[in-house]
């Protein structure tokens, strides 16, 4: 099975249906490649690019110019996201259309809960 939690080695010897539970404050916040924002993966497959993530955006944090090449969908738990089109707060949801750009703030941080189809592409 490619689908994994990857900070969840003891998932690895589940049967193939059987359910991953997930200890989200157990898994590691990971540095991006962009300071002040940090990510859980809570659940991947590398084959395909699907992916479910946290990022947390510091106070101030950017995350540059982007490319949904799929499908994104963000809940924000905690703060607000905002780009040029408009913002989403805490509570609240956004979809984007694949081939969608945007550039993503957080003046104040935020905690968001996001679901890929597809890795972005950065620009």
């Amino acid at each position: 099975m490619a689908t994994r939690t990857p900070a969840m080695p003891q998932h690895d010897s589940l049967p193939a249906l059987a359910s991953r539970y997930v200890d989200v404050d157990k898994l590691p916040w990971k540095p991006s490649a962009w300071p002040g924002v940090d990510i859980k993966v809570l659940m991947e497959d590398p084959e395909t690019g699907l992916t479910t993530s946290l990022t947390r955006f510091a106070p101030g944090a950017v995350l540059p110019m982007h490319e949904h090449t799929a499908l994104e969908q963000s809940w924000v738990i905690q703060g607000r996201l905002i780009d040029e089109e408009g913002e989403v707060t805490a509570g609240n949801y956004v979809w984007r259309p694949g081939g969608s750009r945007h550039l993503a703030q957080a003046p104040e941080g935020c905690l968001v809960l996001g679901f890929f189809l597809k890795p972005n592409k950065f620009l």
